[in-house]
């Protein structure tokens, strides 16, 4: 597969041993750094049309990532 944008250690580069600490550490920041991830491929998919979606669909999908991230982002800078 192809470079995947958006990958949390890219999203937080400063925050990289953090984001590994806390996901052995706190199982719902690493429930939420899974869902980031998983949401993160689909989108990447239907961006390059690899598994395209109506547009509304990935519109959404964006929005659920935003939201996961800034509540990952909330958690790193705790």
């Amino acid at each position: 597969m192809s470079h995947t944008p958006h990958e949390l250690h890219e999203e937080f580069p400063d925050k990289a041993e953090k984001i590994s600490a806390l996901k052995q550490s706190d199982a719902h920041f690493a429930r939420l750094a899974e869902e980031y991830h998983d949401l993160n491929r689909k989108v990447h998919r239907a961006e390059t049309n690899v598994e395209p979606v109506a547009e509304l669909v990935e519109v959404e999908m964006r929005k659920k990532r935003a939201a996961l991230k800034d509540e990952i982002y909330q958690m790193l800078s705790a």
